[in-house]
């Protein structure tokens, strides 16, 4: 059994979180900015579908990627130095979110519903969630979403419309984060996509140490201006 949380209840110890289905800690609460702040720092995130209660995570092992294991594939390479694209950050914050929630060939159903995507945008609102965007021709054709906090970045999803899209948008994001001492990039959930990339489990208690070391550095706003550097692949 998993507890329910009243709006003020705290969140369980990780170490309580059901090994079936991997990680699922607690159900209920909301999705307040305080809430999800306490829970991205506590290495817990929200994951459920629609007429769903919340449902609260954390996995173990866990999915990460430490910008410093970023492995470029030659096609991403080639295809980045093309520079046919424009790298966009934060411009289009819901716009991404809704790409990503748009039905796929892949998936039943999505897990980013109105009440996620509502209370991702007042994140954003605040400075804590962010969006990394994929421009061509003046056209939106790819991006990820995340939260910041500290040098932890969580990523959330991913979209694209063209090939390489979303990829372009990841290598950038990377980039970015290993020039200003980002420690870690939390994946959640393991993918054979992003193992591809270099992200690898981790136990999560060693997730649980990372973070406690790296969410209470304070971040400035330059980290989220892209265009102040050259970025050579």
């Amino acid at each position: 059994m998993i507890p329910w949380l009243e709006s003020s209840d705290p969140f369980p110890p990780l170490e309580r979180a059901l090994a079936e289905p991997d990680g699922l800690l607690a159900a209920g609460a909301d999705l307040t900015p305080a809430r999800l702040l306490t829970a991205y720092q506590s290495g817990i995130f929200p994951w459920y579908s629609a007429g769903q209660p919340v449902l609260w995570w954390s996995p173990d092992p866990r999915m990460v990627l430490f910008p410093a294991e970023f492995r470029m594939p030659r096609s991403l390479a080639k295809r980045l130095r093309r520079r046919d694209y424009e790298i966009r950050v934060d411009t289009a914050f819901e716009s991404v979110m809704r790409a990503c929630a748009a039905p796929r060939s892949d998936a039943a159903g999505t897990w980013i519903t109105t009440d996620m995507i509502a209370a991702y945008c007042e994140l954003h609102r605040l400075g804590h969630a962010h969006s990394v965007e994929t421009w061509i021709s003046g056209e939106l054709t790819g991006g990820l979403y995340g939260i910041a906090l500290g040098r932890v970045f969580y990523g959330e999803s991913m979209f694209t419309k063209m090939a390489d899209a979303s990829k372009i948008a990841l290598a950038h994001l990377v980039h970015r984060l290993k020039s200003r001492q980002f420690g870690i990039i939390d994946c959640q959930m393991n993918t054979a996509h992003l193992a591809r990339f270099g992200a690898r489990e981790i136990p999560r208690h060693d997730f649980s140490r990372h973070l406690v070391e790296l969410v209470n550095y304070p971040q400035t706003d330059d980290v989220w201006r892209f265009d102040d550097e050259p970025v050579i692949w």
